[in-house]
């Protein structure tokens, strides 16, 4: 069978951004949630570092505000397959939170998400320090949609992004792993999008 050269076309390069089995979203991002949507007042918002740190420590909306801010320009991948690349938050880095309130005990290992909504996520200690992890507050340049988790939100863009609690409230540190809601149900303690952890055994 005779093929003109080119006929099939060229095959399309993946970007190298895309974990495996992840699509690209384009301008799109997915409204996912495992509850009802709040409406929260940020005159009524707090956020609190509790459990084994220095002095648990509260903040109003002001007083995190205030704090020096950070902000993270990349990528964030779903587990349910989709990916938003080059995108832009901005809020303070967990790093700067748990400073303000004396730091980690050296017994603390993982931490425990709450949220305003009862939802909750668990994480290892190592993936909320060291730059990876921020409460933020603005997406693109703009405040983020109550949809999204405004007025604000954790952010863990390294994991698939139920790890990236919306709506926290605050992190409880501890000296042992507690499952969280969809840890529960079945998803991977841990959520690493590049080695496909969806869900317990993966």
């Amino acid at each position: 069978m005779d093929v003109t050269k080119g006929f099939f076309g060229r095959s399309r390069e993946r970007d190298p951004r895309l974990p495996p089995g992840q699509y690209d979203t384009g301008s799109g991002w997915p409204v996912l949630t495992a509850e009802a949507t709040p409406s929260i007042d940020t005159a009524d918002w707090t956020f609190a570092m509790k459990g084994l740190v220095g002095q648990r420590t509260t903040w109003t909306w002001d007083e995190v505000q205030a704090l020096p801010p950070s902000t993270y320009e990349g990528d964030i991948h779903c587990v349910t397959t989709w990916s938003k690349l080059g995108v832009s938050f901005a809020g303070v880095s967990v790093d700067t939170l748990l400073a303000a309130a004396g730091g980690a005990q050296p017994s603390a290992t993982h931490v425990l998400v709450e949220c305003h909504t009862g939802y909750t996520t668990n994480l290892p200690l190592a993936d909320v320090t060291g730059g990876k992890a921020w409460l933020t507050w603005e997406f693109d340049g703009q405040p983020l949609a109550r949809e999204h988790g405004g007025p604000a939100r954790l952010l863990v863009p390294h994991l698939y992004f139920w790890k990236s609690a919306k709506w926290a409230s605050a992190l409880r540190l501890l000296d042992h792993d507690e499952a969280g809601f969809w840890e529960q149900n079945g998803y991977h303690d841990r959520g690493d999008p590049w080695l496909e952890q969806r869900y317990q055994g993966d």
